[in-house]
This record gives C-alpha cells, structure tokens and sequence, in this order.
C-alpha cells in the first residue's frame, strides 16, 4: 500500500504564502500524476493543480498566477507554492497520488488533508 502525507497547512493572511508538500512512500514504481485538491466547508471538492511525472503541469482558472505546482527530485515530494493567498482559498487540501506498483497496475492515493486558512 501507499501512503501519502501532505504537510505545511496552517493560518496565513491575505496576501501572504504558504508552501504545501506531498509525499508518496510504499511500494511505489512509478508516479504519472500527482494532483492537489481543496474542499472547504458546504463546497464541492475540486481540483487546484496537477503535475505529471514529466513535469507537465495544470491550473485551475481561480490559482493560475498565484499557485506553482513543482517536484521537488531531491526530497521525492510534489510541492505546491501558494501566493497572494484569498479567504476564499481556505480549505482542506488534498494530495492525490497516481501511480504504479508495478509497469501495468496503476492505482490511486489520497493523503488525509491539511488545512489551510487565509484569514486576518
């Protein structure tokens, strides 16, 4: 099984910064994407940014210019740089871990959340 932590939630004011990692440990191959999420209180889950193992990267309309979704190759953690933080961006944010056990099985793995607050 895999396990996936994120780590670096915690209270900040509007317009400051917050820096969230995500890490997989386990019996991991191979990681094709990792995407962080958010769901705050009464709201849908939705997804904030994705990175595949190459690099590739995605925003959601509501962070692109204030959020940056990096790999962090020396520590093997998924980074998500948070800037000119909004209260609406207060949430439970998830990190979600898909990958390989092997070359052909795949599966997917959540982290149990951190929170983040923007709040003076």
């Amino acid at each position: 099984q895999v396990q996936v932590v994120e780590s670096g939630g915690g209270l900040v004011q509007p317009g400051g910064s917050l820096r969230l990692s995500c890490g997989a440990s386990g019996n991991i191959f191979s990681i094709d994407v990792v995407g962080w999420y958010r769901q705050a209180p009464g709201k849908q889950r939705e997804l904030v940014a994705t990175i595949t193992g190459g690099g590739v990267t995605n925003y959601a309309d509501s962070v692109k210019g204030r959020f940056t979704i990096s790999k962090d190759n020396a520590k093997n953690t998924v980074i998500l740089q948070m800037t000119s933080l909004k209260p609406e961006d207060t949430a439970v944010y998830y990190c979600n871990v898909n990958g390989r056990t092997s070359f052909l099985r795949t599966g997917s793995y959540w982290g149990q959340g951190t929170q983040v607050t923007v709040s003076s």
